[in-house]
């Protein structure tokens, strides 16, 4: 039998506010020595009150417009009761019944190009609410015995929970590499998944193919990376699709993903709603939003990576794959429009999305930095490519002189004048050095005039050594052409 996966996600996001949900301490705490930005109040200490963080709230309301969610002006915190030893008060401060932002969607482009997998198109998934509740602290595990920093214990955190409407791991990872984009252009977190700024959680159930009736979902947790989440769905479909077809049930827990062995492993049975026992927050009130105020929020919004894709395309003539490669860094995004505003018409759109994605994100992923700790200013890459285009420099040249940018930061302008890489573009300069590489290379010479065009290419590569990579390639090659015309 063919069975068909039934996926929804779950999606923690850390916001980037400056201080915790409902207190005062740092939330930005990340590598910092353990339990150093604590309080009583995050440390759930008898007697303390919480003040809701309004930036947080804002940055909520945020992401569910851009998630074209209908945002509640009457919502409500609820105490989630569970006990772990990371989660200080017994309780996590959340919502459930009145969430800030509901009803929502993201329409989603999966391309099998990048995924691996045939499943290419758009897909409109549900978005069912964006809440926000407060971050657990965080366990390690050492000999046998578990430490407990509290650092992270009350840091912002928005949930982001889809509808079932994910059909395979391309559309899952689809679906959250475009959420994280999202949340960066916002500006609302750093969506950064090493650092746990960015967490997901994957309920799966297989059924027939046809059929309407979902089957017994299983969750799956420890979803660290993008990857993690693609190949956790593969693994988690064999292994209930293995379960099904010999006869046997598919059990309704909570599985965690172990990265290390490629396979899912039960950690508990799955909690239900019933068994956190929700009830709203005594210490908080109801949290009321004036309809001028989120119109406000919506009005602030930025441009949304798919716009700006879109807009890439329309205005400055770039194809799909350029203008999202781009877009996909909001920082990346505005070096490239940067740049274009410098060049004016001297530069095509074209020429600079080739440079930015060839020579700058080859650097930039070498290295293992971002745009902004690049010491290549825009007016200067413009500047490199000006000379380039009307012919002072060649290609070599033009790359010799970018990577001393790279290094140094200096401009191109005096890269080139101190290492004397202008181009030779002086034809009574070259056809003496064309002469030469003519009469030492009389095998090649005899081989172009039997019909052999493409040993030019070799010619030209002699010529070019000759000079150093000076020569104007064009220039070289119509001499030789010239040259080797037979006598008649």
């Amino acid at each position: 039998m063919v069975y068909e996966p039934v996926i929804g996600m779950e999606v923690h996001v850390e916001l980037s506010t400056a201080s915790k949900m409902f207190c005062g301490c740092s939330a930005r705490a990340f590598g910092t020595p353990p339990n150093t930005h604590v309080c009583p109040v995050c440390l759930g200490m008898p007697g303390t009150l919480p003040v809701i963080n309004e930036q947080a709230v804002r940055y909520t309301v945020m992401t569910g417009l851009a998630l074209n969610c209908a945002i509640q002006e009457h919502n409500v915190f609820a105490r989630k009761n569970y006990f772990y030893p990371d989660l200080p008060k017994g309780y996590q401060i959340s919502q459930y019944e009145l969430p800030l932002c509901k009803a929502g969607f993201l329409e989603i482009e999966v391309d099998e190009t990048f995924t691996g997998e045939g499943s290419g198109g758009t897909r409109s998934v549900g978005i069912r609410r964006v809440h926000l509740e407060e971050d657990t602290g965080k366990l390690t595990h050492v000999d046998g015995h578990s430490l407990v920093d509290f650092n992270r214990a009350g840091v912002p955190l928005m949930e982001i929970v889809s509808e079932a409407d994910i059909r395979s791991a391309a559309e899952a990872y689809t679906f959250v590499t475009q959420l994280r984009q999202i949340v960066r252009y916002l500006g609302v977190s750093s969506g950064d998944m090493e650092k746990g700024a960015m967490r997901c959680e994957v309920n799966l159930s297989l059924r027939p193919a046809g059929s309407d009736e979902f089957g017994t979902k299983v969750e799956v947790k420890n979803l660290n990376s993008f990857r993690s989440v693609r190949n956790a769905i593969d693994y988690e479909i064999k292994r209930q699709t293995r379960l099904l077809e010999a006869g046997q049930p598919v059990v309704q827990v909570t599985m965690g993903w172990d990265e290390a062995t490629g396979v899912t492993r039960e950690q508990r049975s799955k909690e239900e709603a019933h068994d956190y026992r929700y009830f709203p927050e005594p210490d908080l009130p109801p949290l009321s939003l004036e309809p001028a105020w989120i119109e406000g929020v919506k009005a602030s919004l930025s441009e949304l990576p798919q716009a700006k894709r879109d807009r890439f395309m329309t205005e400055y003539g770039l194809s799909r794959y350029d203008a999202g490669v781009l877009v996909e860094d909001p920082a990346i995004a505005d070096y490239f429009e940067r740049a274009l505003q410098v060049a004016g018409d001297a530069i095509s759109p074209k020429s600079l999305a080739n440079w930015v994605t060839g020579e700058l994100f080859r650097l930039i992923n070498e290295i293992g930095i971002t745009i902004g700790d690049v010491k290549v200013r825009p007016e200067d890459l413009v500047a490199l490519l000006k000379m380039l285009s009307a012919g002072a420099i060649n290609q070599t040249a033009a790359k010799k002189a970018f990577s001393e940018m790279w290094e140094t930061g200096r401009p191109p302008q005096e890269i080139i004048q101190e290492r004397g890489l202008r181009q030779i573009s002086d034809a009574s300069q070259l056809a003496g050095v064309v002469a030469e590489v003519i009469g030492d290379n009389p095998d090649a010479v005899a081989s172009f005039r039997e019909g052999k065009d493409t040993i030019i290419r070799f010619m030209i590569g002699q010529v070019m050594k000759a000079t150093r990579g000076k020569a104007n390639p064009q220039l070289v090659e119509r001499l030789l052409r010239e040259q080797l015309q037979p006598d008649d």
